[in-house]
């Protein structure tokens, strides 16, 4: 019987890949894992030879780099635009400090002993250039395209994949979920949201029908750095990961990058964040540090559809 779910590991992180026919699958995966591939040349702060690497050293200057980098910067400035800087392109250089200067897997716990914060200016992407065949970021500044990277790559695979193989498609790239389907074709595909193993429970089933759904949380990728706890999600206003008032931030969105863009901001947000996301239509759910679950914008209370995303972010 032929299968229809591949599952492997890319970009730091798990990918989940289905499609509607499973005679198509085999064909679907290596179309997405030569995706993958390139996007990680093109986009990883951790390998050298990256685009991404030779912009951040010739910060100021224009460097050509791939269409891949390029579609990728464009996106990260967009999401920059609608969130005021909040989910911000430019904290390489924070990671850093913070010791996050290698992947996931290969950090050392407790490695940097002595750290400092400072914020990052909120209209520094304003200056990213972005032309055909190159791109230039201000001097001062280093590219990180953790935020926005994943869900990109979850949106563009789903997209070739129909225009390819004319199949439905659904796949996660790290919790980042991209739905794509053939002109005149109607699906729904279940997706259970739940927390890190760590903390049992909180868990609910909605039926995606189009576009993306994204997860963002500040319980799965921690380390520690001069004697505190530390995580991935960054508040740019302070240079510092973001407040633990929400532990999980699950959002449905036109895309997986829009969804993105709404969790990740959620999470920086904090307190700020249900007004914000209510503001802009957008159907979350959030998981606060006591376990306290907070909907927004008509997130299903019960199993139910998010076939209708209403996120004005980016699509």
């Amino acid at each position: 019987m032929a299968r229809d779910q591949a599952e492997w590991s890319a970009l730091g992180t798990y990918v989940q890949l289905t499609v509607a026919d499973a005679t198509k699958l085999s064909s679907a995966e290596d179309t997405a894992r030569a995706l993958l591939d390139r996007i990680d040349a093109a986009c990883s702060r951790f390998r050298a030879d990256s685009d991404l690497s030779r912009v951040n050293a010739a910060a100021g200057r224009d460097v050509s780099v791939s269409p891949l980098l390029a579609m990728a910067v464009e996106v990260a400035v967009q999401v920059a635009g609608h969130t005021q800087g909040i989910v911000h392109p430019l904290l390489g250089d924070t990671m850093v400090r913070l010791g996050y200067n290698t992947t996931y897997s290969q950090l050392d716990a407790g490695r940097v002993t002595d750290i400092t914060t400072a914020p990052v200016d909120l209209d520094a992407w304003r200056d990213i250039r972005v032309s055909e065949g190159s791109v230039r970021i201000p001097a001062g500044h280093s590219l990180d395209l953790g935020a926005t990277g994943k869900a990109w790559a979850a949106d563009i695979i789903a997209q070739t994949i129909v225009r390819e193989l004319g199949v439905g498609v659904i796949i996660s790239v790290g919790g980042d979920i991209a739905v794509a389907t053939p002109e005149g074709q109607v699906a729904s595909w279940p997706v259970e949201i739940t927390e890190h193993p760590d903390r049992p429970g909180h868990t609910q089933i909605v039926q995606l029908g189009e576009g993306g759904l994204a997860t963002s949380s500040t319980q799965v990728r921690r380390w520690s750095v001069a004697g505190i706890t530390a995580h991935h999600l960054i508040d740019p206003r302070t240079g510092a990961p973001a407040a633990d008032v929400w532990r999980t931030v699950t959002a449905s969105g036109p895309s997986a990058v829009a969804a993105n863009a709404a969790t990740t901001a959620a999470i920086v947000l904090g307190e700020e964040a249900t007004e914000w996301l209510n503001a802009r239509h957008v159907a979350a759910r959030l998981v606060a540090s006591d376990g306290t679950i907070t909907t927004t914008g008509g997130w299903p209370t019960d199993e139910g559809g998010l076939n209708e995303p209403d996120v004005a972010l980016v699509s």
